[in-house]
């Protein structure tokens, strides 16, 4: 079997490439659901990040900045909400997902809180190249309020470099 990611042969009963670490579709048919072992609130982010196959952490952030860049986080909130009630939780056995990357806000290369550094070194991308993007992003519509806002709010969605996961707790009785 090939991986469809990177192309490399792997084993036919793999669920993971040892290679890339994308995990290999059993079947062609995904069913989107809400992760609320994996989620932070209700588990929406985790079940869009597993059906996408990407970082829960950046889908997390595309969430907040499509919240409240368009100035309607309420919008976002009800949004938020209408996941929660449209997705069903998954009924699978919750596996944890091991990404060969992850966006973390870096312990190097700060200027503020790590987040351009972040998504520099998450895109590939030069960090002077990704600070000046969301510099003139920000001014540019005449929104720098709603800039520093969504910087804000990046820098407590994005991990920090070594901090683990957040993770809910197990309810006991």
């Amino acid at each position: 079997m090939t991986c469809s990611r990177c192309s490399q042969e792997i084993e036919p009963e793999s669920v993971f490439c040892r290679f890339c670490g994308s995990r290999v579709a059993a079947s062609s048919h995904r069913r989107l659901t809400r992760i609320p072992a994996q989620g932070r609130i209700a588990g929406v982010c985790a079940g869009v990040a597993a059906y996408f196959d990407t970082d829960i952490t950046l889908v997390r952030l595309l969430w907040v900045i499509l919240s409240i860049v368009p100035g309607a986080l309420i919008g976002g909130v009800i949004a938020y909400a209408a996941a929660w009630w449209l997705m069903v939780p998954s009924d699978g056995p919750e596996v944890p997902v091991v990404r060969a990357r992850q966006l973390v806000r870096p312990l190097a290369n700060r200027r503020i809180g790590g987040v351009c550094a972040g998504l520099a070194h998450y895109t590939g991308l030069d960090v002077t190249l990704v600070r000046l993007l969301w510099v003139i992003l920000s001014i540019y519509p005449g929104a720098v309020i709603g800039g520093a806002i969504v910087y804000v709010m990046a820098w407590l969605v994005i991990p920090a470099e070594g901090e683990t996961p957040y993770t809910m707790a197990a309810s006991h009785p």
